[in-house]
């Protein structure tokens, strides 16, 4: 059937320019050879057509009938074009919704908690049956049986209880939020379930506690159902479209050809300020390329501390002390201000409603400031240096001192080295951890001596062999010196 062959080939043609979507189908009227309409599909990394056939006064028809749903795989493919710029990356921008489109936004987060406390204390209450039931002597085959911990079995859960609340229904609530609450409380069961067994890295989890409106108002929307539609709005599922407050060109020109398409969002309220964040995968190779680490480009050691954020030692011999900026110290004192007059107040009343949402609005500032000096720095130093020496600090343990707590912190060690990670990795930088135990401030670099007795006060000591150091310059020196090839000496 040579023309059944050169149709598909054209079908192939037309997918090319989609391959790049997660899903999307498309009909074309007058096929030959009795193709009544065709559609695609892509899942994973396969793509595949399927069509509907009219296969009259031919063998086939013996075997497929006059009329047969049919699918041909089409196409295979590790990853989308521009393999190596791919990567998963976020983006959020603020929202400026009207007063309706608040109230709407502000239903849906409250629907989230709704979801996840309604779904979590029918998980409790079926382990407490089963405890009780085996307390009393109830045979194991005969306990009562539990509410899965899956995804899958939460949702089933909601939509069989769902018919109590009439507001979901007559207020045209969207019913994929409630899918998102579900995965993140069987994220949460299995968080606590893996830590119990001991297979969960990091700190040990407790069981999931209910959502309360003062942690934190957030929902969720998988795929691509809330999305950009231009520059400056987007699409909110049974909310309709909304105003951002910044452009978001960069964002929509690579959506528009296909070098970027979104994996999900979060809608999240901020001392009264609404934010989207998405959940992009991207292609970035122009960018990468345009900003890759130049050759020759000098090698850093990086000391962080809390006088000065970082001591940054350079292998072409320059140190640069890098301090916190002053808006982050700025919001440090408006903070103890206003967490002063609310303690004043009188808890409920007018005035201490709206000193609450001033501290609020002086911790989102305070975070914003941290946040633009981190990646301000980061980027800048992933685009200029050929190696970068960090140390694997223990911050949650460190942070156990209370005389420090607050200053290690303000300063966010942990998401600095983060952002560095992941960035280096971007624009060609390779980053090189010390052990947590080289003993950086310690060691000279001129003898090779450890000073055993130094301590938190000394800013500087002399060696026994006679050289004078600064612990934060000659920690960052002796970081530098990990780099493979690069021998600090003794450098002024």
């Amino acid at each position: 059937m040579p023309e059944l062959y050169e149709y598909l080939a054209n079908v192939y043609a037309t997918l090319g320019c989609f391959l790049r979507h997660r899903t999307a189908r498309f009909t074309r009227s007058g096929p030959p050879c009795g193709v009544l309409a065709v559609g695609w599909i892509r899942s994973r990394s396969c793509v595949f057509v399927s069509f509907d056939l009219r296969l009259e006064g031919t063998p086939h028809e013996r075997v497929l009938g006059s009329s047969r749903h049919a699918t041909i795989f089409v196409h295979q493919f590790e990853s989308f074009p521009g393999k190596g710029g791919l990567v998963k990356q976020g983006f959020q921008i603020e929202l400026a919704p009207t007063p309706e489109q608040v109230a709407r936004l502000a239903s849906h987060t409250g629907l989230t908690r709704v979801v996840y406390n309604r779904c979590l204390d029918e998980v409790k209450r079926t382990l407490d049956a089963r405890k009780a039931a085996r307390e009393a002597g109830v045979p194991d085959n005969e306990l009562p049986d539990l509410l899965g911990w899956s995804a899958p079995a939460l949702e089933r859960y909601w939509r069989s209880v769902a018919h109590e609340y009439e507001w979901f229904a007559s207020e045209n609530m969207s019913s994929r939020v409630p899918k998102e609450a579900c995965r993140n409380l069987a994220s949460a069961l299995k968080n606590f379930s893996d830590s119990r067994k001991g297979t969960r890295r990091g700190r040990r989890m407790g069981f999931p506690k209910h959502k309360v409106r003062k942690h934190g108002e957030h929902f969720r929307i998988d795929e691509a159902r809330l999305k950009p539609v231009s520059e400056w709005l987007i699409v909110v599922p049974n909310i309709g479209k909304i105003t951002t407050r910044e452009n978001m060109g960069w964002l929509t020109e690579r959506i528009a050809d296909s070098r970027a398409r979104v994996l999900g969002s979060k809608v999240t309220r901020q001392a009264g300020r609404w934010f989207v964040s998405f959940q992009l995968e991207v292609d970035r190779t122009d960018i990468n390329e345009r900003h890759t680490v130049p050759a020759g480009a000098p090698s850093v050691g990086i000391d962080v501390g809390i006088k000065s954020f970082a001591t940054i030692a350079s292998s072409d011999g320059r140190v640069e002390d890098i301090c916190l900026p002053a808006a982050v110290k700025k919001t440090r004192r408006r903070v103890r201000r206003l967490n002063k007059e609310l303690a004043r107040r009188v808890k409920g009343s007018s005035n201490w409603n709206t000193t609450r949402d001033r501290l609020a609005a002086a911790h989102v500032d305070a975070v914003n400031a941290r946040k633009d000096f981190h990646h301000k720095l980061t980027t800048s130093l992933t685009r200029t240096k050929t190696a970068i020496v960090i140390e694997d600090l223990n911050v949650a343990g460190m942070v156990k001192n209370r005389r420090l707590a607050r200053a290690i912190s303000e300063q966010g060690w942990a998401e600095f080295a983060r952002l560095l990670t992941y960035k280096a990795g971007w624009y060609g930088s390779e980053i090189v951890v010390a052990d947590r135990w080289f003993a950086s401030s310690r060691l000279c670099r001129a003898c090779g001596a450890i000073n055993a007795s130094l301590t938190l006060n000394d800013r500087v000591w002399v060696c026994v062999c006679g050289v004078r150091h600064d612990r934060d310059v000659n920690a960052a020196r002796n970081l530098l010196a990990q780099v493979a090839g690069i021998d600090m000496g003794l450098v002024a």
